[in-house]
């Protein structure tokens, strides 16, 4: 079903296929240190829904920096 529709997406998305778990080959692990390190460093919230509100605004800021997600999947040796 999944590889029917990205079949159908004519190559606009292309498949990754990483080891079950391999944290050092996972591009999303150096996304989420980067947040830890870097996007929320020294960031108290009030409260659980203030830290997913401002954790989710940091990760979109990401997906606008496209240096950020090539250095997580260079990071992971995929690239």
């Amino acid at each position: 079903m999944v590889r029917d529709y990205l079949d159908g997406l004519n190559g606009h998305i292309q498949i990754a296929f990483l080891p079950p778990y391999a944290p050092d080959l996972n591009p999303v692990e150096y996304l989420w240190a980067w947040l830890k390190r870097h996007a929320l460093a020294n960031y108290c919230p009030n409260d659980l829904s203030e830290l997913h509100a401002t954790a989710r605004n940091k990760l979109k800021s990401a997906q606008k920096r496209p240096s950020i997600i090539a250095a997580c999947w260079m990071q992971a040796t995929l690239w």
